[in-house]
């Protein structure tokens, strides 16, 4: 943090700014745990459910692992296919529903898709057994299973965000295995399908680290998720640890609000068979890549065998999915395909809604083996690419019908979006990332 004007001030203060970062400091020391959680945004600028999470929509179904929100249409005419979002559940589902002008939810309403999106539970001991199967079953299945009854559809649309899109492939390639054809398309977001290549997080990824790993986890049935926030935020140390603690403790500086940096902070744990299989079947041996070698359900699946319409997004500067690593995932697809490449990372380059003059995108209509030669002949556009998505999407959406009424529907609300799981939180001060005193 190199602001000319900001250490003009710091200088001016007489050292004012040291005793407001020491006060930062000590507000940010969790005497219970030892631990000092860096507040990375203002906690208190943002309400789960009223300034994010705030598109209304009702929770329809719900189970051990997710709840299923089915948002209240905002125009007269919707699209006959309705599309299913599959979140990751690393954190909540909300960084597609964040505030009002940057939520895809709400701005894929307005555009009148009839939206359903999975809430995952956050995990504790209860949940030690469930693994991949279990979110496959309990999630995306059950969720289509419902859809198909709520609104008489024969086929849904999905779409699978990092570890969801993961989860979606399997699904896919479950549904081939089955002769099921209940997904019309699929777009996957950030998602990696081929892990030969998985970037800065390899760092984590041994035999002996997995091995540590588990061996933690069998105490508590879970992997705690400030653990994996940090993990992930040491990737990116600069700028996702040493900015922060240069601001609020050398500068003395209050938090601003942030409502990505909000989200980022509520982080949710991991089951311990579900993430071990995770680590294992997609990190260490790649094994999705390999036909037949995972099974779900008892079936035996294969990734290549995926025939539907499918539409990749990745961005260029992402450390958790690399876009070359995804690229490699797109090409295992054997149906009408579509690849396009954002800016930015992980997070800002997927929330980037119109109107933003940030960034930009590449789109190629010729699919190259090698991901260089897709961006060297790749056309740049100015602005989002959520329209450029949105008019692949409508062509997979069916004719435009009538907006359903909720009140005419077989599954009626259990609880007003943004339901009750999202408001499971790990500790009481989740708002930061945390390292050890």
């Amino acid at each position: 943090m190199t602001n000319p004007q900001l250490i003009a001030n710091t200088l001016k203060s007489n050292g004012q700014n040291l005793l407001l970062g020491l006060q930062n400091l000590l507000s940010d020391i969790d005497a219970s745990s030892a631990s000092l959680i860096i507040t990375m945004t203002d906690e208190n600028a943002f309400k789960v459910g009223e300034t994010v999470a705030a598109t209304s929509g009702k929770v329809i179904y719900k189970n051990n692992l997710m709840e299923l929100i089915q948002y209240t249409p905002r125009t007269e005419k919707v699209k006959s296919v309705p599309l299913l979002i599959i979140p990751p559940w690393i954190n909540k589902y909300y960084i597609l529903d964040l505030s009002p002008h940057n939520s895809l939810i709400r701005w894929l309403v307005l555009q009148g898709i009839t939206v359903f999106v999975i809430s995952w539970v956050n995990p504790n001991e209860q949940h030690a057994d469930k693994g991949l199967a279990d979110y496959l079953n309990e999630g995306p299945i059950s969720a289509i299973n419902v859809i198909q009854k709520q609104l008489n559809v024969k086929q849904v649309n999905a779409l699978g965000f990092c570890i969801g899109g993961t989860l979606l492939s399997l699904l896919l390639a479950y549904n081939r295995a089955k002769k099921i054809n209940n997904v019309r398309s699929a777009t996957f977001l950030a998602s990696m399908i081929d892990f030969s290549e998985p970037g800065d997080i390899s760092v984590f990824i041994d035999e002996n680290q997995i091995a540590k790993l588990e061996e933690y986890m069998s105490k508590k049935g879970y992997l705690d998720g400030h653990i994996m926030t940090s993990a992930f935020n040491s990737l990116r140390a600069s700028e996702l640890i040493w900015a922060f603690f240069i601001r609020n403790y050398l500068y003395g500086l209050p938090p601003v609000p942030f409502d990505i940096l909000f989200w980022n902070a509520d982080s949710t744990n991991m089951p311990s068979k579900m993430l071990s299989q995770y680590l294992r079947w997609m990190y260490l041996y790649n094994d999705l890549v390999t036909p037949l070698k995972i099974q779900i359900n008892d079936t035996p699946i294969d990734i290549h065998n995926i025939k539907i319409p499918t539409f990749f997004i990745s961005t260029q500067k992402d450390h958790i999915a690399p876009w070359k690593t995804t690229y490699l995932g797109f090409q295992l697809m054997q149906g009408k395909k579509r690849f396009l490449l954002g800016g930015s990372g992980h997070i800002a380059g997927i929330i980037i809604p119109p109107g933003s003059v940030k960034y930009g995108y590449y789109t190629n209509e010729i699919n190259y083996e090698n991901p260089d030669d897709w961006l060297k002949n790749a056309h740049h556009h100015e602005g989002s690419w959520w329209p450029e998505w949105l008019k692949w999407l409508k062509k997979e959406s069916g004719k435009l019908i009538n907006s359903p009424e909720f009140c005419k529907l077989p599954y009626q609300a259990i609880l007003d979006a943004p339901g009750s799981y999202v408001y499971q939180k790990n500790h009481d001060r989740a708002q930061g990332t945390i390292t050890e005193v």
